[in-house]
């Protein structure tokens, strides 16, 4: 079974955010995706919507033997275990969340679908907190 090289970032402005984060790496990790390097800490204010909540985000490259969709269902699946209720792209705007994991870059893939931008190119050329945790990993 091939593993794909990703990248992903992991945020969370709800709760125990260190700790949601973490929590959601250990799930990745149980799902059968290798987590080879993650990025330091990194406390910001929300992006593209108003909240008194600040985010922890950290950047991560995990190994995985699942194709684009199936490593998204997995992620949305964690999302959900974890007590997210609304989801962006349902939803339509961006809302306050105890965990949201992006896929920014899996292999060198271009893909577009009514679900997944690969890469993530909000993050990868319009956020600062996104440039600054990739830097190393892009």
């Amino acid at each position: 079974m091939s593993q794909h090289k990703v990248v992903l970032l992991l945020g969370s402005n709800l709760g125990e955010q260190k700790k949601n984060v973490e929590l959601a790496l250990k799930k990745l990790k149980d799902a059968g995706n290798n987590i080879s390097q993650t990025s330091e800490y990194l406390m910001s204010e929300p992006v593209e919507f108003v909240s008194s909540n600040i985010f922890c985000n950290i950047a991560a490259i995990i190994f995985t033997p699942l194709s684009p969709i199936q490593l998204l269902d997995c992620i949305k699946n964690i999302e959900v275990e974890m007590g997210r209720i609304n989801d962006s792209k349902v939803s339509g705007g961006y809302t306050d969340r105890i965990i949201d994991i992006d896929i920014i870059k899996y292999n060198e893939l271009n893909f577009q679908s009514e679900r997944l931008e690969i890469p993530h190119k909000k993050h990868l050329f319009e956020r600062d907190f996104s440039r600054v945790l990739l830097k190393d990993f892009i």
